[in-house]
């Protein structure tokens, strides 16, 4: 989430993909008649774990109250961009898809805990998160992998009409923003109050434990702005009428993928993920599920590896 997987997501997902990781090649084998005849989709089988293998489940944290990435729809089931990518990957694995419903500030450290298998939650592939280091730059945990999607932005959505008048990070000197806790768009608020302050324009932000609540502010006018990854932004600023109270300003900042997040001893898992996900872009499912969400500007050619900035 933030981080935003920008959507970012294309020439620009391109890019940065390409420059992020390595692209993730399938091989060819020295007969043409021993290729042809292999199964791929028995091949990314074949490279899931036992454990989830034996159980016939991938359990997966995920924080679901970010639309249109993840939330509940009318039925109260989980629906959007990453529950659908989530249980595309899971016909390919031939598991069932179990959601584990978790705040996002607890989704690293419950899956340290081994209370699910991966998270996938609009999560940005980030250093910080990679290494396991707190805000200080001090490891705390052992850190993940992640197998990275999709790429997406951050936008500032302001009230309907931009009464502020703001077009940039700089312009939120001196007023209120609204953000997620734990997100990217809480680390951008953090360096902007550091910029803001040097001006002698103090930014204040305000942290919250969901977009929703972030949201709200920024509608009944507590914040003049509010920080948002692309996807997020632009389906609050349609709105759920078409006749939304929010819009977008300015350009999009900070691209970066949304991973998958595998704990780092679980490599063999990891990489039957990726391969998963390589065989869901080669299908063409992956392109009709980001165009069901109208967020296939952030596609991604294929999967890479801890590639995020």
């Amino acid at each position: 989430m933030p981080h935003p997987l920008p959507l970012p997501r294309p020439a620009l997902a391109g890019a940065v993909l390409a420059t992020a990781g390595a692209l993730l090649l399938t091989g060819c084998g020295s007969s043409g008649q021993a290729a042809a005849a292999a199964d791929p989709v028995k091949e990314v089988r074949d490279k899931l774990p036992k454990a989830q293998r034996s159980a016939g489940v991938l359990r997966i944290g995920m924080d679901v109250n970010y639309a249109p990435v993840e939330f509940r729809g009318q039925d109260g089931k989980p629906t959007g961009l990453d529950p659908d990518l989530a249980t595309a990957l899971g016909k390919i694995l031939d598991v069932r898809i179990e959601f584990v419903d978790t705040t996002f500030d607890k989704l690293m450290p419950n899956l340290q805990g081994k209370q699910y298998d991966v998270a996938m939650s609009a999560l940005s592939d980030t250093r910080q998160r990679r290494d396991g280091l707190d805000d200080s730059g001090k490891q705390t945990t052992p850190g993940v992998d992640f197998v990275d999607y999709f790429i997406a932005g951050t936008s500032i959505v302001v009230p309907k009409g931009n009464p502020k008048g703001i077009k940039t990070l700089d312009d939120l000197c001196g007023k209120t923003i609204a953000v997620q806790q734990g997100t990217t768009q809480d680390e951008i608020a953090t360096r902007q109050v550091a910029v803001c302050a040097r001006s002698g324009r103090q930014l204040t932000a305000h942290k919250l434990d969901s977009d929703a609540k972030a949201l709200a502010e920024v509608a009944a006018g507590t914040a003049a702005a509010g920080l948002n990854d692309y996807p997020v932004a632009a389906y609050a600023a349609k709105g759920a009428d078409g006749a939304g109270r929010f819009e977008l300003t300015g350009a999009q900042s900070t691209s970066n993928p949304y991973g998958i997040a595998v704990r780092k001893t679980d490599t063999d898992l990891r990489d039957a993920v990726a391969k998963a996900v390589d065989q869901l872009i080669r299908s063409g499912d992956y392109d009709k599920i980001l165009a069901k969400w109208n967020v296939s500007a952030g596609a991604a050619q294929n999967a890479v590896v801890n590639g995020g900035i």
